[in-house]
C-alpha cells in the first residue's frame, strides 16, 4: 500500500492529470519533460561540438587523401616514363592477349609505370578499347596515354620489303618470302587468280604484270593475302594517278595491251631515258605489222617450260610459244613481268621517233636504227666486234694467268 501510494504522488509530481474535459490544458504552463539539469544540457553541446569537430577531421583528411591520391595518379600517368636499357625495346603483343595482360607486360618491361593505373585510364576514356597485337618499337620516355595510344592505333614496326621491276609472278612470290614475309607457295597461289584486277583486265588469267614494284613497309605476321592486296592497289593507284592521264582521248588501246607492252619495254630498257624510246620502236612495228623480235618474250617462253638456263641460243628463237615474238606477230598474250612507273608511262605515252631498230651497248644503253641495213652494222659494231674483242681479251689474260702460274711453279 505504501509503495503504491508514493508511486502515485511521484506521477502526481513529476507529470500532469489527464484533463477531466475535453480541450482541457493537460499541463497549463508546464512541459511533459522532467526538468533538465543545466549542467547536463552542457555537456551535450561539448559532446556534440567534438563530434562535429571529428567528422570535420575526418572528412578533411578523405579530401586531403583523394586530392593526393588523384594528384599522384594524374601524375603517374601524365609523366613521361622510361626504366629499359637500350637504345630502344621491341616488344612483341601476341594475338589473343587481353588488356590486363598487355598492361603487365609493359610494365615488367619498363614502359609503363602502373598497369593498374593505366587499364583505370584506358577503361574510363574509351570503353576499353582494343589493343593491337603486334611489334611494337618504344624509344622515348612517353605518357601512360602515348603508350595506349600507339597501341590502340596498332602503330606497329615495319620493316621494308623490295619488289624489284622486272620480275616474273613466281621470281616476285620468291622474292618477297626470302625476304621473311610469308610462304613462297601461297604467295604464288594467291598471285595466280586474277579475281583482283578482273575489272582492269577481263582476259587476265593472273596476276603478272600487275604486282606493282617498289618498296613496301610490311609488320612482321603480315599475311599473304594482305601482301598481294597491297601489291595490286598499289599498281591501281598508280596506273589511275600518274598512267591512265597520260593516255590521248583518242587512244583504244587496253589496259592489257599497254601492260604487256610496258612488260618488254621494262625487260629491254637500262636507261630510263630510254623507255619512251624502245614504246616507240615496238608501237611503230605493231602500226606496221612487223614482228617485234624482243628477246626477253622468248626468255619468258623458255622459263615458262622450264628450259632457261641464262643464255639465249640460236634455237630458242624458234621455240613454239605464243609468248615468242619471233614466232607470232604482234604482243605477246600477256606481260611478261612487272613494269614499273617509268616502263608503264612509256608505254602510255611512246615517243614519236622513225626507229624500227636497237641494239644493245652492253652498258644498259642501246643505238637506234631507222633502216634494217643500219641496224645490221650497229649489230657488226656492237655485237659482234664488241664480244670477239672481249673473248680475245679474255684468252689473252687466261693465258697470261697459265704462264704466270707455269713461270712461278716449282
Amino acid at each position: 500500500m505504501l509503495d503504491l501510494g508514493r508511486g502515485r504522488r511521484a506521477s502526481a509530481r513529476g507529470r500532469c492529470r489527464s484533463p477531466s474535459t475535453p480541450g482541457e490544458d493537460r499541463c497549463p504552463g508546464g512541459s511533459d519533460s522532467p526538468p533538465t539539469d543545466p549542467r547536463s544540457r552542457a555537456e551535450d553541446r561539448r559532446f556534440v561540438k567534438k563530434l562535429l569537430a571529428a567528422v570535420l577531421v575526418l572528412v578533411v583528411v578523405l579530401l586531403a587523401g583523394t586530392a593526393a591520391l588523384g594528384y599522384w595518379g594524374w601524375r603517374t600517368l601524365n609523366q613521361p616514363f622510361r626504366e629499359f636499357a637500350g637504345p630502344e625495346l621491341l616488344i612483341e603483343i601476341q594475338e589473343g592477349m587481353d588488356a590486363r595482360s598487355i598492361l603487365e607486360l609493359l610494365e615488367q618491361k619498363g614502359v609503363l609505370a602502373n598497369a593498374l593505373l593505366a587499364r583505370l585510364y584506358l577503361v574510363h576514356r574509351l570503353e576499353d578499347p582494343p589493343l593491337m597485337a603486334g611489334e611494337y618499337r618504344f624509344q622515348q620516355a612517353a605518357t601512360t596515354p602515348q603508350v595506349l595510344d600507339v597501341l590502340i592505333r596498332g602503330e606497329v614496326v615495319t620493316y621494308p620489303v623490295v619488289v624489284i621491276e622486272g620480275l616474273t609472278l613466281e621470281e616476285t612470290a620468291s622474292q618477297i618470302a626470302e625476304q621473311g614475309f610469308g610462304d613462297r607457295a601461297r604467295l604464288s597461289e594467291l598471285m595466280s587468280s586474277p579475281a583482283s584486277i578482273a575489272d582492269l583486265d577481263p582476259e587476265a588469267i593472273d596476276l603478272e604484270g600487275y604486282l606493282f614494284p617498289d618498296t613496301y613497309a610490311f609488320a612482321r605476321g603480315t599475311v599473304e593475302e594482305d601482301i598481294v592486296a597491297t601489291l595490286v592497289t598499289t599498281f591501281r593507284r598508280r596506273w589511275e594517278e600518274e598512267v591512265r592521264p597520260l593516255l590521248a582521248e583518242e587512244d583504244q588501246r587496253t589496259v592489257r595491251e599497254l601492260v604487256v607492252l610496258a612488260s618488254i619495254v621494262e625487260k629491254e630498257a637500262g636507261v630510263d631515258e630510254e623507255r619512251p624510246m624502245v614504246a616507240g620502236v615496238y608501237s611503230n612495228r605493231l602500226e606496221r605489222g612487223i614482228a617485234l623480235y624482243a628477246d626477253p618474250t622468248v626468255i619468258y617462253a623458255l622459263k615458262q617450260a622450264g628450259v632457261w638456263d641464262g643464255n639465249i641460243r640460236r634455237q630458242d628463237l624458234k621455240i613454239d610459244s605464243p609468248y615468242n615474238t619471233y614466232v607470232y606477230p604482234g604482243l605477246p598474250p600477256g606481260p611478261i613481268a612487272s613494269p614499273g612507273l617509268a616502263s608503264l608511262r612509256a608505254a602510255a605515252q611512246p615517243a614519236d621517233v622513225p626507229y624500227l631498230f636497237f641494239v644493245s651497248r652492253n652498258d644498259g644503253s642501246h643505238v637506234f636504227a631507222t633502216t634494217l641495213a643500219e641496224h645490221n652494222r650497229n649489230v657488226n659494231k656492237w655485237q659482234k666486234e664488241y664480244w670477239r674483242k672481249k673473248w680475245a681479251e679474255e684468252r689473252a689474260k687466261k693465258r697470261a694467268e697459265d704462264q704466270e702460274g707455269s713461270n712461278t711453279g716449282p
